[in-house]
């Protein structure tokens, strides 16, 4: 990412490097910590891809170093280019390694987690939707940094109802285990308490109150983990 803001932008020094990441909140998806451009700057010239073209110094702020990529960073920004337009990495999401747990939490903490989530997600999509309609994103930058927008606004809608299906399900009273489900050592595996299995019956229906919200539910939701360390 650094090397081809580099090669667009050149020369160039970091500070507008920084401030262009910033720009595109490419903290949120590119895994790029942006005070940690400068280091990345130097790494990247001591490898050859980049080299220094002058360090100026005005007053008593800090020097600034500015750069130009160099013919080996162009083959290599052109080889990581074509990797990730044409092939596909799995993304990395701590929140998948939790929810491979979720029948630790109680069944109603994991359905207010999962529609707190939902509301989160929310939240970063109407904030990607206004800058998106915003002067500075339509008169300032390229179409294809708003396509960018887009993009994960999409992912973020999909993820906003697969927590609402998924929150639904388990409220529902769906099983986690199969009937006869066992665990790597060959003996029966049983539901977590407070889970119900397959061979349960029907679930009870929840008591609502006048928002159509399970009182559990509300309670897990209002509470949150801190609830659960209190215990």
């Amino acid at each position: 990412m650094i090397l081809g803001l580099v090669r667009w932008m050149q020369p160039v020094h970091g500070y507008d490097v920084k401030r262009e990441l910033e720009s595109w909140q490419a903290d949120q998806w590119a895994n790029i910590a942006t005070g940690s451009i400068y280091h990345a700057l130097r790494k990247l010239a001591e490898d050859g891809l980049v080299e220094e073209v002058s360090t100026q110094q005005v007053g008593a702020r800090p020097a600034r170093t500015t750069y130009r990529c160099t013919a080996k960073g162009d083959l290599e920004y052109q080889e990581l280019l074509r990797r990730y337009w044409w092939g596909y990495e799995v993304p990395f999401d701590p929140f998948l390694a939790a929810f491979a747990f979720v029948s630790s939490l109680p069944q109603t903490e994991a359905i207010g987690a999962l529609r707190n989530r939902s509301r989160l997600l929310r939240a970063v999509v109407d904030a990607h939707r206004f800058a998106m309609a915003s002067d500075f994103m339509q008169t300032t930058k390229p179409a294809h940094v708003g396509w960018m927008f887009e993009l994960m606004t999409d992912r973020l809608e999909a993820e906003i109802a697969w927590c609402e299906r998924v929150a639904n399900r388990i409220e529902g009273g769906v099983p986690l285990y199969p009937a006869g489900f066992q665990g790597f050592d060959g003996s029966d595996r049983p539901a977590e308490p407070g889970w119900p299995t397959a061979t349960d019956g029907p679930p009870a229906a929840p008591v609502v109150d006048a928002t159509g919200v399970d009182a559990d539910t509300a309670r897990a939701t209002l509470a949150g983990p801190e609830s659960r360390h209190a215990e």
